[in-house]
This record gives C-alpha cells, sequence and structure tokens, in this order.
C-alpha cells in the first residue's frame, strides 16, 4: 500500500521519455504514441496504432511478387436436367414455381398478379417490355390514385423507382416483379447484381411479394458457375427461398429480412 509513496513510479518516468525509439506502444501509453483513444493526439480514433502496423507491413511486402490465387474450383459443365433440379430446389424453400415456355412468361405474370389482386407493384428499370406490359394489365383494373414515383398509361399501379422510392413507399407496395442475372440449380438460389430489369437492392429486400423471372439460359449447375458469371464488384443479392429464420427452437419466421412470398417464373 506504502509503494505508491515510496517513490516516482518507474512506469510514469518510461512513459515520461517518450515514445518507444522502436515504435511500440503499450498499455498506456496512447496519449504518447497515438495508441486506442488517442483520436485528440492523432486526428482520429485508434489512428496511430493502425497506421502504424499497416506501414510495417506495406514495408515488409514492398516490392514482394502478388501471389497467385488458384480458383481451380470443381464445376459441373453438364447443365443436363439443370432447369429441372433448379425448379426443385427453389420449391423445396416454400418458393412459388412455374416453369413455362418462352412465350408465356407474360401470361404467367399477368396470372401471378391477379391471384393476389396487385394493385401496387413496382417495376424496376430495364424489365423487359413484354414483362412490364403483363404488369400493367395484371393491376389496371385495380389502380390506385396517382402518387409519386407513378407515371403512363395504366400507371395508377406501376410504381417506378425513379426518383427512387422512398421506404415506406416500397412497404405500401403489393410486389415487385423483376428478372435476375443468375439461377443455381444445386441450391435453388436466385442472385440479383442490380442489373436492367432488377433494381437496386431495397426494391427486392422491401416489397412483401417478390415475382421473379428467370431464363433457362441463366441457369447454371452450381455455385462456381454462378461465380464465373458474377462480377463481384456489382452489389450481388443472394436469394434461396422467402425471407425466413428461426429461434433457438426453430419456430420458423418468414418476411423478417425480405419478402414472405417469393414466386418464380422459369422460362424454358
Amino acid at each position: 500500500m506504502s509503494g505508491g509513496a515510496a517513490g516516482p513510479d518507474p512506469t510514469a518516468r518510461a512513459h515520461a521519455a517518450g515514445p518507444d525509439p522502436r515504435g511500440r506502444t503499450g498499455p498506456g501509453t496512447g496519449a504518447a504514441t497515438g495508441g486506442p483513444g488517442t483520436g485528440a493526439a492523432t486526428g482520429g480514433p485508434g489512428t496511430g496504432s493502425r497506421e502504424l502496423i499497416l506501414s510495417r507491413i506495406r514495408a515488409a511486402v514492398a516490392g514482394a511478387p502478388e501471389p497467385g490465387i488458384t480458383r481451380a474450383y470443381r464445376t459441373s459443365p453438364d447443365q443436363a436436367g439443370a432447369v429441372e433440379l433448379f425448379a426443385e430446389r427453389v420449391a423445396d424453400y416454400r418458393a412459388v414455381v412455374h416453369v413455362v415456355d418462352a412465350d408465356e412468361v407474360a401470361g404467367a405474370i399477368t396470372a401471378a398478379l391477379g391471384r393476389r389482386a396487385a394493385g401496387r407493384v413496382v417495376v424496376p428499370d430495364g424489365l423487359p417490355e413484354e414483362w412490364a406490359r403483363a404488369v400493367r394489365s395484371a393491376v389496371e383494373a385495380g389502380a390506385v390514385p396517382l402518387g409519386r414515383g407513378t407515371s403512363g398509361a395504366g400507371a395508377a399501379a406501376i410504381m417506378r423507382d425513379a426518383p427512387a422510392l422512398s421506404a415506406a413507399e416500397l412497404d405500401a407496395a403489393d410486389g415487385v416483379v423483376t428478372s435476375c442475372a443468375v439461377g443455381i440449380a444445386e441450391t435453388g438460389t436466385i442472385v440479383l447484381d442490380a442489373g436492367p430489369g432488377q433494381g437496386r437492392r431495397a426494391l427486392t429486400l422491401v416489397p412483401d411479394y417478390h415475382l421473379c423471372v428467370v431464363r433457362a439460359d441463366q441457369i447454371v449447375a452450381g455455385v462456381p458457375e454462378a461465380v464465373g458469371r458474377l462480377d463481384p464488384l456489382r452489389p450481388l443479392t443472394w436469394i434461396s427461398g422467402p425471407s425466413a429464420t428461426s429461434d433457438i427452437e426453430l419456430n420458423r419466421v418468414e418476411g423478417v429480412h425480405g419478402p414472405r412470398t417469393l414466386e418464380v417464373v422459369i422460362a424454358r
């Protein structure tokens, strides 16, 4: 108990002497060296230590060759049965699945929206015009008053994302109709990359109903093939069935993080 009064703390002397000439930092030295909690001294919280570490790493690897990354993932070049497997796996996730001929897609969209009596449907830019007309045809009867994000003939029910719809507007929509970038047969997964006909991520996460059209030529056998088709720099949304989660007792709750209902039209 008396040690503190016997003389100056040697640790304090070390701190007072300045930063370790070798650049090391330690507990309690932040004020002098820019360690954790030293934002006032360094211009940002903890940036001193971080920059110190990073600078040492950069110095250590300076001039080193770029390491080669082997991406020899196992692939399945055989596409036979991919469409059927994709439909089966998507249905396993409790999604509603329709497999139709390409010239029947518009009719399938109209029928699906009609069954839900959808009156306000989000249509992303770039959706094939035939499909957009099918959406319009399905919702015209239930047209709602024109509002922000709606325009054009039959527009009362067509919600465009220009300017960007708010979260409240998306939440009030009856659903969204999109295309996709890739479908994965092995996992029953749909991948969106915000390309034409898909829109930004919020369009397919906020509305409670998502109708997605997948062409047969967009379906690949497995994840490696899908990754090979996708641009990693784009915002990717991977969808395997309706949004769902389970608590510790495995009670499933749907619609927590996205639409409760996923309907997929596969155009073969």
